[in-house]
């Protein structure tokens, strides 16, 4: 699936994907010796004939903290990889307000996973909308989509200026081609593209469908969460998120560009492909994570802990310690609580909760929440688990057991997450999910004593 076009350099880097450690990092990388200026940033003449350029993702004048930005040493500048732009259409993808009509009321729900296309897809056409929450205008919010497809992203690119994709697949690995560099991404791991970079994907390895997921964050970019009393280890460690090396394409044949920029699309017509950067510093990057490095920590005598004991990225706004969007997972981990509901407890929440499902399953869910397929818990509206589950948590022996071969996720934000039509019309929508609580009945009886 590679181009013959490509630079010697460059395959070795694509067959064998090389990656740098490190969560915002100022990282420098090469593809070429000597391409990477030395001392400054701006040359008045790059070697090989490169084109210098920023891609700033924070104001100039941001604080040290939170100002980022990479340069970019290029075959070509940017201002090359866009023409006239036409209107372009992906009428599945959806951006906030989501104003869709649709005639599902408000409700807790669940679906299946999304069904496998009949048509020739490729990832970019092949994400579905399931809600968006804020403001697309105002950089605020989030949208939480799936994904399928099965066919490659060859000539065809892609950057999003209205945020940043975070990536999590479910079914087939997939490569992320960006331009600083590629990512090699499987089930259980993640990704992430900034704001505004440019990228395309393509499908590796033997799946009948590629699946997943994805959370669009319009607002602040995703960090890692402040760790608190918990000090200086665990949960997602710096050291295991991994930026890719430089690599680039040189191609010189028809490619269009498509560009999602305030909730609308569009496309441009070049004549070479835009992934020509060929060396590169800065922290304004991409990357990948392994979710099984997720270091857990929980309770370890009685009680169950808030779930934000496992975020591993959060994108923060003004209001400290609530979220425009926190990824949570629940991973493998022992449980050892004692005289505890061990099971995430019944509650309603400020905050609105997409769940996945990436395989295994979840605790709270003995049946109905399978891999692939999605849950809706909006702000306020009741949910915990399901009837068996009650049953099972309160009346089995409470030694310690390992909760194994499963990973589930929440995209949650402070924003009420709107359903879009496609989703409320899915047909993997499941109409009886809110029979999995019928079977808690009354068991009170007004007398003393724990029955």
């Amino acid at each position: 699936m590679l181009e013959k076009t490509r630079t010697v350099a460059v395959d070795a880097v694509a067959n064998s994907p090389q990656y740098m450690p490190g969560f915002g990092n100022d990282f420098e990388t090469e593809s070429l010796p000597g391409a990477l200026p030395q001392g400054q940033n701006s040359p008045q003449k790059c070697n090989y004939g490169l084109y210098a350029e920023q891609l700033s993702g924070s104001p100039f004048t941001a604080p040290r903290g939170t100002n980022e930005r990479s340069w970019l040493y290029r075959i070509r500048p940017s201002v090359r990889h866009t023409r006239r732009f036409s209107n372009a259409s992906y009428p599945f993808w959806k951006s906030a307000p989501c104003l869709d009509d649709h005639s599902l009321p408000l409700g807790q729900l669940r679906w299946n996973p999304i069904p496998a296309p009949s048509e020739k897809l490729n990832f970019l056409s092949g994400i579905r909308t399931m809600t968006a929450a804020g403001d697309v205008m105002t950089q605020v919010g989030m949208a939480a989509h799936a994904y399928v497809f099965n066919d490659d992203m060859i000539d065809d690119y892609f950057f999003n200026a209205d945020g940043e994709l975070l990536v999590v697949p479910q079914l087939g690995t997939i490569r992320v081609f960006t331009e600083m560099g590629i990512m090699d991404v499987k089930p259980s791991e993640i990704c992430l593209i900034p704001r505004g970079m440019m990228f395309k994907v393509s499908r590796l390895g033997d799946s009948s469908d590629w699946r997943g997921y994805i959370c669009e964050n319009y607002g602040a970019k995703f960090t890692l969460p402040d760790r608190g009393p918990i000090g200086a280890n665990c949960l997602a460690n710096p050291r295991d998120f991994k930026t890719p090396v430089a690599a680039y394409e040189d191609k010189e044949t028809p490619c269009r560009v498509h560009v999602k920029w305030c909730g609308k699309f569009y496309v441009t017509e070049i004549g070479h492909s835009p992934l020509d950067v060929v060396a590169w510093h800065g922290n304004y990057a991409p990357f990948k994570y392994d979710l099984r490095t997720f270091s857990p920590v929980g309770a370890i005598l009685f009680d169950h802990p808030d779930p934000s004991i496992f975020t591993v990225l959060t994108a923060p706004t003004e209001e400290s310690g609530t979220a425009n969007v926190d990824f949570v997972i629940f991973p493998p981990r022992w449980l050892v609580a004692e005289h505890t509901f061990r099971p995430p407890w019944y509650h309603r929440n400020i905050m609105s909760e997409f769940m996945g499902l990436i395989h295994g399953q979840y605790d709270a869910k003995e049946e109905g929440f399978v891999p692939g397929g999605m849950s809706l818990h909006n702000m306020m509206l009741p949910h915990g688990p399901d009837a068996p589950g009650f049953e099972k948590a309160s009346n089995v022996d409470l030694k310690p057991v390992k909760l194994d071969h499963t990973m589930a996720f929440m995209f949650e934000t402070r924003y009420p997450q709107q359903l879009t039509r496609y989703a409320a019309e899915l047909e993997t929508l499941q109409d009886n999910y809110l029979e999995c609580w019928d079977g808690l009945e009354r068991k009170f009886d007004g007398t003393p004593g724990i029955k």
